[in-house]
């Protein structure tokens, strides 16, 4: 019946659905199964494919903007250091600087060229809101362009570009209160390139 509970001799059998029985007339139980952050994922009888954050082999390119540069230093050296940690060779990873988060897509869009070069681009950048219309427009076509990138490319992209109201907000998000936006992007870059090659 579609819902009911297995039952088996066995001592201890973990079924697909993710149910556990004693085997001893003892009561049945859902055993929790859990993603690659700890979270706990309910089991199903669908194929699902998930990444994993070993990137050990990985290549990956960074475009950096240089404006605002004491907060795209940070997420740079997040993002560096995120890339170590999970095993990526630091001669696998090529950074290149622009200007401005506006270039950004440009930049993004010449790695990807190249993509058999790279497994997955990450774009560190930070926007902060002035008094004109200048910050809706640049962080439009930042954002817009690098999806196209990764669209047209058929590679991820860690998106590591702050579009902030104050420079406060900025500084949190680099290495502040609410964490660093580089580690971030570089955790989802490793993910994705994991995530696409299980299919």
């Amino acid at each position: 019946m579609r819902g009911e509970k297995k039952r088996c001799s066995s001592p201890l059998l973990i079924f697909k659905e993710g149910w556990t029985h004693s085997g001893r007339g003892g009561p049945v139980g859902y055993l929790p199964s859990f993603d690659i952050y700890g979270n706990e994922k309910r089991m199903s009888g669908t194929n699902t494919f998930e990444g994993s954050l070993n990137a050990s082999g990985m290549r990956f390119g960074i475009v950096v903007s240089r404006f605002n540069a004491t907060i795209t230093d940070s997420l740079l050296e997040a993002a560096l250091a995120t890339l170590r940690r999970h095993g990526v060779a630091e001669l696998d990873v090529n950074v290149m600087r622009v200007p401005g988060a506006f270039e950004l897509p440009l930049a993004a869009q010449r790695l990807a060229v190249n993509s058999t070069h790279y497994d997955a681009l990450i774009a560190l950048g930070c926007v902060i809101r002035g008094g004109t219309p200048h910050f809706e427009y640049v962080c439009r076509a930042c954002t817009d362009g690098l999806v196209q990138v990764g669209l047209k490319f058929d590679i991820p992209i860690g998106f590591g570009v702050l579009t902030t109201d104050t420079l406060a907000q900025a500084e949190a998000r680099a290495g502040g209160l609410e964490g660093n936006k580089g580690d971030d992007a570089a955790l989802t870059a490793i993910e994705m390139v994991s995530v696409l090659r299980s299919m």
